[in-house]
Formats: C-alpha cells, sequence, structure tokens
C-alpha cells in the first residue's frame, strides 16, 4: 500500500484543554459542547484534556486561568483563550482559527 502524503499534507492535531469547576451544570454543557464541536470539525485531528480546577488548582494557576468554563488551544499557534460553555459552534471554530473539517 502507497502513501503519497507528505507531512505538509497532515493537518495539524489540534491540542485542547478544558478548565471547569467541578461538574455543575455549566461544566458539564461545556464539556458536551465542546466534545460535540471537535469531533464534528477535527475528528481524530484534536485531543481534549479537561482539567478540574478543584482537583488540580496548579494547571489554572500555571496557565492563568481565573473563569470557568475556559478553553485553552495551545496547538496549532497562536494560543487562544474562549470562556463560557461553548454553545455557539461557529463562534468556536471562528475564534479558535479552525479551518479543516
Amino acid at each position: 500500500m502507497e502513501n503519497d502524503e507528505t507531512p505538509s499534507e497532515i493537518p495539524q492535531k489540534l491540542i485542547l484543554q478544558l478548565f471547569v469547576s467541578g461538574m455543575s451544570p455549566k461544566s458539564m454543557e461545556a464539556i458536551e459542547n465542546a466534545r460535540r464541536i471537535f469531533n464534528e470539525s477535527c475528528g481524530e485531528f484534536f485531543q481534549l484534556e479537561i482539567v478540574d480546577i478543584y482537583k488540580n488548582p496548579e494547571a489554572a494557576l500555571s496557565h492563568h486561568v481565573v473563569f470557568t468554563p475556559s478553553l485553552i488551544k495551545s496547538l496549532p499557534l497562536p494560543k487562544k483563550i474562549l470562556i463560557g460553555n461553548l454553545s455557539d459552534e461557529e463562534k468556536v471554530i471562528k475564534a479558535l482559527g479552525i479551518t479543516f473539517k
């Protein structure tokens, strides 16, 4: 089986962290929205880590997270931070600069 793809043709993986405050309704809604948006938009080309600031306050401090839910896109650059429940898929995609579907 031949593979003619070069590395430049392979989309860069989207690396995301979603910071939440426990399992509050807003946190749960943000988690569901993020999973839905990125599964539909990016398929296998994303990595989403859920970080509960109650269980891991150091991570929130190191990323300067003040409000939750907060979504941080680390890669590809530039780094972006979105605050809220991520309910508007179009705004999330646009704000993060996602161009592949």
